[in-house]
């Protein structure tokens, strides 16, 4: 399910810590969603995810492309 998204991030340490919030690239002037809690995330080559928790009470799994700086959305589920 590979969909641009627009994430702003936490920076601490390193540029792109965890996500904050995030809207989807092709809806201009979309809901923005704000990541509630970040319940895991991992690495693999040449990218990082993350499994959050939205404001909507859904969860979404988003990858960091590091090398092309972009973000995907890999992952939607709705707790229903």
């Amino acid at each position: 399910m590979s969909s641009s998204l627009k994430v702003e991030c936490y920076s601490g340490y390193k540029a792109d810590e965890r996500p904050l919030r995030f809207s989807f690239q092709d809806k201009p002037g979309g809901r923005v969603f704000e990541v509630k809690e970040v319940l895991d995330q991992w690495y693999g080559v040449g990218y990082q995810c993350f499994k959050v928790l939205a404001d909507d009470c859904n969860f979404y799994i988003l990858r960091h492309q590091q090398a092309e700086d972009i973000w995907l959305l890999d992952s939607f589920r709705s707790p229903q």
